[in-house]
């Protein structure tokens, strides 16, 4: 086989009802129409949007055949050994024009029992956000299950929800059970997650795509809702930065499903890890990576994938978002 390196992915974008064009205008993507784009799936092996690479020797391969030849090494021992069966993450960026749907993610032992997939814990990494910027996340203090099912029945959702304001640099962590959404405003997130796609919506504010009201999985929701989960939210001035060699770094997220790093550097910094893959996202800024003697210019809008023991180095002004286990 192939010896492993850093690894670019083939984006696949997916058209949304709320999704824009910030993908182009903001983070140096090139888009495939004209159309509005709401995610960009950037490491998946996830049957809905499967990662290929489209950098070096491996150009071709997807991320499932990855997987499948190179075990252990392509996620880490530790990781395969847990669970030799499934890719454990999917990064996307998603920009977000409209109102997303009111929706809530299942836990795994509820999904795995009742639709045979695991089920979904996510972050929110605020790369812009407009003045108005307002988020659906939780429930208010108060609302019951009666409460909550007497309402949607009568399609009243006055007084639900906990309203929040974000602003750029703002990370949320959305787990399982927790109600949210986006409301007013438009937002550019970049978001960390498990490798699955399950979504049960609850309202779609009475919106039509191609003549027709979109699904509802209210039955399924009101079985997962967390009525006491409140959002997990920091920002930039609650965050410790940690000084390290080439920059600083902000240890946004150690959670059960992944840990996340803010990196701001300025010189060369490198990083290796001997459990994990590493997955940079980058955020701001452009630079070069750097591994065995081969050099990858990276740049705003980019998404890395490191497999573990590969020691890497980069150079530049730059904030990359550093996702692993």
């Amino acid at each position: 086989m192939e010896k492993l390196y850093p690894l670019k992915f083939k984006k696949v974008f997916k058209e949304k009802i709320w999704g824009g064009r910030s993908f182009s205008e903001k983070l140096n993507m090139e888009l495939p129409t004209e159309k509005l784009y709401g995610e960009s799936w950037e490491v998946s092996s996830h049957k809905n949007g499967m990662s290929v690479v489209e950098n070096g020797k491996l150009e071709g391969k997807t991320l499932e055949e990855l997987f499948l030849d190179y075990k252990g090494d392509l996620v880490g021992e530790k990781i395969y050994s847990k669970d030799g069966k499934n890719f454990p993450l999917l990064i996307k960026y998603l920009d977000i024009n409209d109102k997303l749907s009111v929706q809530v993610h299942p836990s795994d032992d509820y999904a795995l029992r009742v639709e045979g997939e695991f089920g979904k814990s996510e972050s929110w990494y605020i790369l812009e956000a407009s003045s108005d910027a307002k988020l659906i996340m939780g429930l208010r203090s108060g609302i019951t299950p009666e409460i909550f099912a007497q309402k949607t029945k009568n399609k009243d959702f006055d007084d639900l929800f906990n309203i929040i304001s974000v602003e750029k640099g703002d990370f949320i962590n959305v787990t399982p059970g927790l109600i949210h959404a986006s409301l007013e405003g438009s937002i550019v997130i970049c978001e960390v997650q498990q490798n699955s796609d399950m979504t049960y919506r609850i309202y779609d504010f009475e919106r039509l795509v191609d003549g027709k009201l979109r699904d509802l999985h209210l039955d399924k929701a009101m079985e997962v809702i967390d009525y006491e989960n409140t959002p997990q939210i920091s920002t930039n001035e609650t965050r410790k930065n940690i000084k390290i060699d080439g920059g600083s770094k902000q240890e946004i997220a150690r959670d059960k499903y992944f840990n996340i790093d803010k990196l701001l550097l300025d010189s060369s910094y490198s990083d290796v890890d001997n459990d994990s893959f590493m997955i940079y996202s980058i955020l701001e800024g452009d630079g070069n990576l750097n591994y065995d003697g081969e050099t990858y210019p990276i740049k705003k809008g980019d998404t890395w994938y490191i497999p573990p023991k590969l020691e890497v180095s980069v150079e530049g002004k730059l904030e990359i978002l550093k996702s692993f286990l």
